[in-house]
């Protein structure tokens, strides 16, 4: 279900499609889920913790700043799309509260591991005093979408490297500098 949401949306795939791609048949689905919509609920909850501990993980250690910069470059396939990102782009998921909620939750909880981080730069000296950590961390969750979005559009990787690549020049820009003199 996973793969086919990615793919296809919640919209367009069927439970069908579920059993079909994992060779399962119909009393299978239906002894562990009520439907496409159970189903979805849980394989989307799944996926949101998923890429949110691969987050994390992709953090390794170091300052808040090297984190942070290490997040934001973690191999995205933009051709593909953010995994839960185009579940906004899905009608039925956008007027399904309980589906919308997991999609919104787990940008909410990005958001905040991101503001988090930037919260630890600042206080490091890694960044300005004046950043707000949820105004820095909104920014780059919107430029990894729109970096998506980009990459969908124009069918190449090379809009999605270079949200990035401008994200972290940004960031390094912002980087307060030795005074000399």
């Amino acid at each position: 279900m996973a793969e086919l949401l990615w793919e296809r949306g919640y919209a367009a795939t069927s439970p069908r499609d579920v059993m079909a791609r994992a060779d399962v048949g119909q009393g299978s689905m239906y002894h562990h889920f009520d439907g496409k919509h159970g189903l979805a609920l849980e394989t989307l909850g799944a996926v949101a913790e998923h890429l949110m501990a691969e987050a994390v993980e992709s953090e390794g250690e170091g300052t808040a700043i090297e984190r942070l910069r290490r997040r934001f470059s973690y191999p995205r396939p933009g051709l593909l799309g953010c995994r839960l990102g185009r579940m906004t782009q899905d009608p039925q998921v956008v007027e399904d509260p309980d589906l919308l909620k997991i999609v919104s939750d787990a940008f909410e909880t990005a958001a905040a591991q991101w503001a988090a981080l930037v919260a630890e730069a600042v206080a490091d000296g890694d960044l300005p005093a004046t950043t707000d950590p949820d105004e820095l961390a909104s920014t780059l969750a919107a430029v990894v979408q729109g970096g998506y979005v980009l990459a969908r559009a124009q069918g190449s990787q090379e809009p999605m490297d270079a949200a990035v690549r401008g994200a972290l020049a940004l960031l390094e820009a912002a980087r307060p500098r030795p005074v000399q003199g």
